[in-house]
């Protein structure tokens, strides 16, 4: 019950906004770690671009659209890095994509599995020094 001069937003008490404000908070290594992966992941696919037309003759299209979508990808999702488990989800879907897209542009392969590596072992590392008691 609330007072007469409070609405109360039913779906969304102080408390349960309280609890989400600090769980977003509770994993400023993590955010930091990933997101800081994905923008280097980022700004190395859109160097792979040049190299793919130039070393392995792709079509200006294809590298561009692949490098370029998923590079896109990478920018957005480290923005939203640390907001939810789906976050962490997407972020490996991405690596795997990544790695797929190797099929159109080879050099991908290598770089998806070493940006997949950094992937997870900044979960690891954030899961280690985000525990109480570590430092």
């Amino acid at each position: 019950m609330t007072s007469p001069g409070k609405a109360a937003h039913p779906a969304s008490p102080p408390a349960a906004r309280t609890r989400r404000r600090r769980r977003r908070r509770r994993r400023p290594i993590l955010r930091r770690l990933l997101a800081s992966v994905l923008v280097f992941e980022a700004i190395v696919l859109i160097l792979a671009v040049p190299v793919a037309i130039t070393i392995e003759h792709l079509r200006h299209g294809v590298a561009g659209g692949v490098g370029g979508g998923l590079a896109l990808a990478a920018v957005v999702l480290a923005g939203l890095v640390g907001r939810g488990r789906w976050a962490l989800i997407a972020g490996t879907v991405l690596q795997v994509l990544i790695i797929v897209a190797g099929i159109e542009v080879p050099a991908l392969y290598a770089l998806g599995v070493i940006f997949a590596v950094f992937w997870f072992t900044g979960i690891w590392m954030a899961n280690r020094l985000e525990q109480p008691g570590t430092g």
